[in-house]
């Protein structure tokens, strides 16, 4: 009787856990070099400062708590990278913003995705997440292309470009 509990358990509990794909410090390094020193904190936001993130961001926050990582080296600042949890369809995907000391989007990497695999966007398309400003508010349709049968990864991405963006210029820049 417990083991057929234990397993129905595990069954069940299983398909809630994320797919890790990779860890936020290894994108890190990939992106800053694997010398960088990479050093993760939490960030509570405050009540203003989440009003200020949702209208900079024109997204509304589902959490007050941001998971954030400073890469340096010999005591210089590289840049950032903001974990964003959202949900995609009706799981969530975590995606990693790494955005460089001068103000740039780096590139994206997707951490952890619970939807199914056709839906992760291809690698061409994440591309377009690379070098840009991060004063942009970008939108699926507009700088975005939708992709055909993940219109809402597309969104949940793009959506989550514009909160870490206004993390970074509220919270880290300064």
């Amino acid at each position: 009787m417990k083991k057929t509990l234990l397993t129905l358990l595990i069954i069940l509990v299983l398909p809630l856990s994320a797919k890790i794909l990779i860890s936020p410090i290894d994108a890190m390094k990939q992106s800053f070099g694997a010398s960088a020193k990479i050093v993760k904190k939490n960030i509570v936001l405050k009540n203003k400062e989440v009003k200020i993130i949702q209208k900079t961001s024109k997204v509304k926050l589902k959490t007050k708590i941001f998971r954030t990582y400073k890469a340096s080296k010999n005591g210089k600042n590289l840049g950032y990278g903001i974990l964003i949890n959202k949900k995609v369809r009706s799981k969530n995907g975590v995606i990693l913003y790494i955005i460089s000391k001068n103000n740039i989007l780096k590139s994206i990497e997707i951490i952890a995705f619970n939807e199914p695999h056709e839906y992760i966007p291809s690698k061409k398309w994440i591309s377009q997440f690379k070098d840009i400003k991060t004063d942009e508010q970008l939108r699926v349709g507009r700088q975005i292309p939708t992709i055909t049968g993940a219109t809402m990864s597309a969104r949940s991405i793009t959506d989550g470009s514009r909160v870490a963006f206004a993390i970074y210029h509220e919270l880290l820049k300064k």
